[in-house]
């Protein structure tokens, strides 16, 4: 089976312009996104999908393989489809551009389940949510499965509601509630991609703005792989220097 990881990087971005190409500790962003994607067993090949020239001149003189889209995409997923359509790959690996901490590992565990079942369009991953206040943030992406490890919803909203606890403000969650974050790394069959990508958006896409709940509401289910692994993402500088220091202490 060819697995292919794909990595969507963009030059624009609201809070943070030419994230890509930010350096971290004498390598930018997209290289080190690039090589760990490279370092997960499972992957045969690393492509980095952009619009941007500067981006592609970066990628190459790491010595990485790029391709070259349309400037008008909507979504990372519409950019990483058009790269699928000409990439022989039985399963491609949607990696975000902004983690430069990946953790192959995550990769090599998002993909297991649709090498063992070939009925699984696609997947992600789940990881257990720590404090109150990830809970209440609507940045925090939370999911809720069922007991074979099927999405049934992903929302921004705090879900599910603990009823007989009290939520907090603040501190970690008690032991006895078990809660989960979504971790935005995504597997597709290559067939299965091309057909998402041309699906209407649906309403709750559409109210969450959460691209994966398309699927949802179209049928198609999605395994959700549970990984105490966890990364740091990079929305802004801010951010980029967490990174920084991530790395400097291990």
């Amino acid at each position: 089976m060819s697995i292919i990881a794909v990595i969507p990087a963009r030059f624009a971005s609201s809070r943070f312009p030419g994230k890509p190409l930010a350096v971290i500790l004498g390598k930018t962003m997209i290289q080190r996104v690039y090589e760990r994607a490279a370092q997960a067993r499972c992957i045969d090949r690393v492509v980095v999908a952009t619009d941007d020239c500067r981006i592609a001149e970066e990628v190459r003189r790491f010595g990485g393989e790029v391709r070259m889209t349309r400037a008008d995409h909507a979504t990372g997923t519409d950019r990483l489809a058009e790269v699928a359509e000409g990439l022989d790959a039985q399963l491609v690996v949607n990696v975000q551009g902004d983690e430069p901490l990946i953790d192959p590992r995550m990769i090599d565990a998002v993909v297991a389940p649709l090498v063992e079942n070939p009925n699984i369009p696609m997947g992600t991953l789940k990881t257990p949510l720590s404090t109150w206040q990830e809970y209440m943030d609507p940045n925090v992406v939370k999911v809720v499965t069922d007991g074979q490890g099927f999405a049934l919803y992903f929302s921004r909203a705090p879900i599910p509601c603990p009823r007989d606890i009290e939520i907090q403000n603040s501190g970690s969650l008690p032991a006895s509630v078990v809660l989960f974050r979504h971790v935005g790394l995504y597997v597709y069959r290559r067939d299965f991609l091309l057909e998402f990508a041309r699906l209407p958006a649906t309403p709750l896409e559409n109210l969450e703005k959460l691209e994966q709940l398309r699927a949802l509401e179209h049928g198609h289910p999605i395994r959700v792989v549970e990984t105490e692994l966890v990364s740091l993402g990079v929305d802004t500088p801010e951010d980029l220097a967490r990174v920084e220091q991530y790395l400097l202490e291990h």
